[in-house]
């Protein structure tokens, strides 16, 4: 039978395939509220989506770190003095300029600044509310004894 098929990790992606259903929409807004209250890049103990980490690359040994990341949505504004931008008219424009690239790629980079002796192994996103996006970075110590015994990760 196709039920017995199933694992748990497969239950948990069925879970995250319906974000507009009402447990995961509860989930997400009492979520939101609890990451805002930390910094924005802050060390998790364990993946938030255990099956989406697994997929991506992680491990539940030593040497794996997960840390979670907030990044503030929408477009950038140039920053530039009293919005006076000097040059051509083609480069006048302060307000409805887009970044190059996504937030996600800007979250990676933000915890890999952070944390200059890991190396980002890959990232997926967790939540997000009206100003922020959430996103899970998942970082490997490419120094520790249990990643470099591998050979399936080193």
């Amino acid at each position: 039978p196709a039920f017995l098929t199933m694992g748990a990790y497969s239950y948990l992606s069925k879970l995250w395939e319906k974000k507009q259903s009402n447990v995961l929409r509860f989930l997400m807004r009492v979520r939101c509220w609890e990451y805002r209250q930390l910094p924005s890049v802050s060390r998790v103990s364990r993946p938030t989506r255990p099956d989406k980490a697994r997929r991506l690359g992680y491990r539940a040994k030593q040497g794996f770190v997960i840390y979670r990341v907030r990044v503030r949505r929408g477009g950038r504004k140039r920053q530039v003095r009293k919005g006076q931008v000097c040059g051509k008219p083609k480069t006048v424009g302060v307000n409805k300029l887009k970044p190059k690239r996504n937030h996600r790629s800007i979250a990676e980079s933000r915890v890999g600044r952070r944390v200059p002796e890991l190396r980002v192994l890959n990232s997926y996103w967790v939540a997000q509310d009206s100003t922020f996006k959430f996103y899970e970075v998942i970082l490997v110590d490419p120094f520790h004894k249990a990643i470099r015994k591998d050979s399936r990760i080193n």
